[in-house]
């Protein structure tokens, strides 16, 4: 069992650069110091990852540590801690939940949408202002009401292939009016 003073030596030999004394405190310390990763993290692997981080910083700034009668685990546990936290934030804001981004997306089109929808509507009027009014209301009724075949040669009293040969030339007349 290593004691607060021993702890405070290891951290401020560390401070000098001594390898041996950051090898002591980290058979002294990583266990605790894994187990505050853990506990943040809730992964093992990312939290091995982050103790690994913790101990660079560690002997980074090992000099920054001030024996001011506080433990010095209670140095080392905000360091893991922080750390552990830093993922976890860093995580987060590369894990995009799709779900919430769809809330997002704006649901109404936007101004070069509508401008293009309006000309193009413009344009489908215009061809069918070209063609016969009851053959315009024949092809209404079928491809945007649903009505079937034999429902518009009744309502329009022609036979059925008649019908057929009505919808399918206006079709094609509606084809060539867009393409020009």
């Amino acid at each position: 069992m290593t004691t607060r003073a021993d702890i405070e030596e290891l951290i401020s030999k560390v401070s000098l650069g001594d390898r041996v004394a950051f090898s002591a405190l980290y058979d002294a310390t990583s266990g605790k110091l894994f187990a505050v990763c853990l506990r943040v993290l809730k992964n093992r692997s990312e939290a091995e990852d982050a103790l690994q981080d913790v101990y660079i910083r560690i002997w980074n700034k090992a000099d920054r540590y001030a024996v001011t009668g506080h433990s010095p685990m209670t140095w080392l546990i905000t360091v893991a801690r922080n750390l552990s936290i830093d993922r976890l934030r860093a995580r987060r804001t590369d894990d995009v939940d799709l779900d919430a981004t769809a809330d997002l997306i704006e649901k109404s089109p936007g101004p070069e949408a509508v401008s293009i929808a309006t000309s193009e509507q413009r344009r489908i009027s215009v061809c069918f202002d070209e063609l016969p009014a009851d053959r315009a209301e024949a092809v209404r009724a079928a491809y945007l009401d649903g009505a079937t075949y034999q429902t518009l040669a009744d309502r329009f009293d022609v036979p059925l292939n008649t019908m057929r040969t009505w919808l399918r030339r206006s079709l094609l007349s509606l084809k060539e009016c867009l393409s020009r």
